[in-house]
């Protein structure tokens, strides 16, 4: 059974930094990419940014290049979304997500279906 745990969110300002979290366990874990979704209230859950966990590649939503890190730390099942310069439309629940061991093809990253563990969300805040 493969867990993830989210934590880091909290209530911000605008242009401020933020940093998220999410550790995975379970014996089971082999996941091929780890990654950031979103939802805000009466959106659709979007991409945030995902994590090849064999070389590291990354990949990023457009709303949040140059923003945004993604990082990740194998040997603890772990991966951290570092969110500077946040803005208001930023507000949202993140959660964080992990496939299975099969290698993505073409636009997987940023399919919600493209990952089979989610964890529960924490909640990001940016005021103005």
């Amino acid at each position: 059974q493969v867990q993830l745990v989210e934590s880091g969110g909290g209530v911000v300002r605008d242009g401020d930094s933020l940093s998220l979290s999410c550790a995975a366990s379970g014996r089971s874990f082999r996941s091929y990419a780890m990654a950031w979704f979103r939802q805000a209230p009466g959106k659709e859950r979007e991409f945030v940014a995902a994590i090849r966990r064999t070389d590291g590649s990354l990949y990023y939503g457009d709303s949040v290049k140059g923003r945004f890190t993604l990082s990740g730390d194998n040997a603890k099942k772990t991966v951290y979304l570092q969110m500077s310069k946040l803005r208001p439309e930023d507000t949202a629940i993140y959660y964080c997500a992990a496939s299975d061991a099969v290698p993505f093809q073409g636009t997987m990253w940023f399919l919600k279906r493209s990952y089979k563990h989610w964890g529960q969300g924490t909640q990001v805040t940016v005021s103005s």
